[in-house]
């Protein structure tokens, strides 16, 4: 009696012109490889991660270390393609199929190591940005920017070329045609070009950073980003206002980043039938108001000129604190003063007079007849 169950069938069925128990053999190493490497990054990430928790300073939230965050860019599909090569290296494949594997174990090493060092270059830029400042989430300064791009640029054009010359292309005649057409290319591309070297100047001049208040072309708002192309600016009005570099440094930029004090100039007028002494008085008046509020320097307070129905003053002070907010509550606390004490001083403000002047009959008649008269004792 057979206890066992006979598998010689396994050996005589032919699946793709091999025997169906090396097939067989090959698929169960395929999953166990699977299995095995996913189970494997999974101890090692929680492993790493534990590691990072337990050496993270009292007080501070815990962090993963650079070694978890690079065992998280690692693909699922490069495991599997793994597991499949393992599983193809179990077979009696042809000659050529050896090439073809050994091919694609490269393809698959070269991709993750480039996932990996792309990883890395986004933990350092990141690294970067909250070291030079910038912690809110979704802004970049230019200089990081630029430096991920051209990180991850190089980054991945190595690993290309080492696929290419894997497969047996020819690097050096590559790059030759990629100069050659790289000159077109640069000319269909130039507004592009124009935009990424204006990015590299807001990087090496700073002439704003993330994070600072600038107004440029009717445009005021806060930096959110400086990209490869575009600036991104977050106007007062709430949208996002998006510019192309070039187009942003041909024109003239206010940065109010490094403000430390705002100079304030403001005019006013009263009437012109003021009593000198009055005039004097509201000159001294203003000085005394501005003198009286916190976080203020009083400069001057000057009698400025005649206007055509008015005596205009200018006044000059100013606030100790950039903010815009604060500089009005002050300029209204300024106002409100001032007019209160010119009601007490029986000045007015003044008020714009147009005189219309009417000529009694026969005025014009008489006045052109004292004109002639006037013009022939000067002939005589």
């Amino acid at each position: 009696m057979q206890l066992l169950p006979d598998w010689a069938w396994l050996h005589e069925q032919l699946l793709w012109g091999m025997s169906a128990a090396s097939v067989l053999i090959a698929v169960t190493a395929a999953v166990a490889t699977y299995v095995l490497l996913s189970l494997l990054l999974g101890w090692a990430q929680r492993r790493v991660r534990r590691h990072a928790q337990q050496a993270a300073q009292p007080g501070q939230p815990a962090q993963a270390g650079l070694l978890a965050q690079l065992l998280a860019g690692t693909s699922h599909l490069l495991i599997l393609l793994a597991a499949l090569l393992v599983g193809l290296g179990m077979l009696d494949l042809p000659e050529r199929w050896h090439t073809r594997v050994s091919q694609l174990w490269f393809l698959a090493v070269a991709v993750q190591i480039g996932l990996w060092g792309a990883r890395a270059i986004g933990v350092a830029v990141e690294r970067y940005r909250v070291h030079h400042g910038t912690t809110q989430p979704g802004q970049a300064s230019a200089s990081a920017t630029l430096m991920s791009w051209a990180l991850r640029t190089v980054l991945w054009v190595t690993v290309l070329l080492a696929i290419l010359s894997n497969l047996g292309v020819n690097i050096t005649a590559f790059i030759a045609s990629l100069g050659v057409g790289g000159v077109a290319v640069a000319l269909a591309v130039q507004n592009i070009l124009g935009d990424l070297f204006a990015s590299m100047a807001i990087a090496v001049d700073k002439p704003f950073e993330v994070g600072d208040f600038i107004v440029v072309g009717g445009i005021a708002g806060t930096v959110q980003k400086v990209g490869v192309k575009t600036t991104r600016i977050r106007a007062l009005s709430g949208e996002q206002v998006v510019m192309g570099n070039t187009d942003l440094l041909k024109q003239t930029i206010n940065n109010y980043r490094l403000m430390r004090e705002r100079r304030i100039v403001f005019a006013f007028s009263i009437a012109q039938a003021t009593a000198p002494y009055k005039a004097e008085a509201v000159a001294r008046t203003v000085g005394e108001i501005i003198r009286a509020i916190p976080k203020v320097r009083f400069d001057r307070a000057h009698f400025k000129g005649f206007g055509a129905s008015s005596l205009d003053y200018e006044v000059v002070y100013i606030v100790e604190d950039p903010s815009y907010n604060l500089y009005m509550d002050i300029q209204q606390q300024i106002n409100l003063a001032l007019l209160g004490r010119l009601q007490e001083l029986g000045v007015q403000l003044a008020v714009p007079v147009s005189r219309v002047q009417v000529a009694a009959p026969g005025q014009a008649e008489r006045e052109d007849a004292q004109a002639q008269a006037w013009a022939a004792r000067t002939e005589v």
